[in-house]
């Protein structure tokens, strides 16, 4: 995988009022681009969604916490999903990647008609018998202002999200970021006003990374009034952790008949991992030891009962 140079800042402002996270995730984008040969509304999607899923995985506490974020939409980009961690990597995959709409009037991509209308999901594994999943309606499919309403109406916590996707005329990504600040419970009325002037006056994700201003800078520019503190600087990146062994349980959860239909065919078979393409080949003998281990799995079963 190519070196990626992307990074997020974690810091808190107002002595503890407000909290802020705010990235520049042009490599993850690009990777994502590349790996699933979007058109440009689609890099743009997939992009604004790895940008913010990245941030949230951040937000979890636990080692081996993930976090799954996904829209699905009646637009014909049908679905966009993004699963992160919390060290910082993310993966992600959209329905249909050969999306083809014209421009909005103002010349942006016009991402909320590839989404439509539809649901975003968030599921939060942290190691628990069941994960936590919350659920909304879109709002715009335009992706930040549909997780602004989630974390109101689905976590209660009041927040601002930016997320800025750049595609250049070569359709590769030239610019891709994003920004979460999240409103704690003690965040005073003085504060939250300040902070709502300075957003209406505040340019685009984009518009801020293409005039060469950094994470910091945006952080300084936004919250500068109000002691900003930057906690932490994390390294960010489009990571899998796709395996060939992945591969043969997913294959082995199928039904008996699948998997006997498979063999039948008598033929080589080739598996692709939805985030990062990869392929994993299966001969007629690999399906059949997986078919003998999916036959002991059920006997062993059955001798523990």
């Amino acid at each position: 995988m190519e070196k990626q140079n992307d990074y997020m800042i974690r810091g808190t402002a107002g002595g503890g009022q407000v909290r802020a996270f705010i990235a520049t995730t042009r490599d993850m984008a690009e990777y994502g681009r590349k790996v699933h040969r979007t058109t440009p509304v689609a890099t743009a999607a997939l992009g604004r969604l790895l940008t913010a899923g990245v941030m949230m995985g951040t937000m979890m506490k636990g080692d081996r916490d993930e976090i799954t974020v996904r829209i699905d939409g009646d637009g014909p980009i049908r679905m966009v999903l993004v699963t992160a961690d919390s060290h910082g990597t993310a993966r992600g995959c959209v329905g249909n990647p050969n999306v083809l709409l014209p421009f909005k009037e103002n010349g942006h991509l016009d991402v909320g008609g590839a989404i439509g209308k539809g649901s975003l999901k968030v599921i939060r594994d942290t190691g628990l018998k069941e994960p936590y999943v919350g659920e909304v309606n879109l709002v715009s499919g335009e992706i930040a202002e549909d997780l602004t309403y989630y974390f109101a109406a689905s976590e209660q916590v009041p927040s601002a999200v930016s997320l800025g996707v750049l595609v250049d005329t070569d359709t590769t990504v030239r610019r891709a970021g994003g920004m979460i600040l999240q409103m704690m419970p003690d965040a005073g009325d003085e504060i939250i006003d300040d902070l709502e002037n300075t957003l209406k006056k505040l340019p685009s994700m984009t518009e801020l990374l293409e005039a060469g201003k950094t994470p910091e800078d945006i952080f300084r520019e936004v919250l500068g009034n109000w002691q900003p503190e930057i906690l932490e600087k994390i390294p960010l990146s489009y990571r899998c952790n796709c395996s060939r062994e992945r591969v043969e349980r997913a294959l082995i959860s199928i039904s008996a008949k699948d998997l006997r239909e498979l063999i039948e065919e008598d033929k080589t078979i080739e598996v692709a991992c939805q985030f990062c393409d990869k392929k994993y080949s299966f001969t007629v003998d690999d399906l059949k030891e997986l078919g003998r281990r999916k036959l002991m799995g059920r006997v062993n079963v059955v001798d523990k009962n």
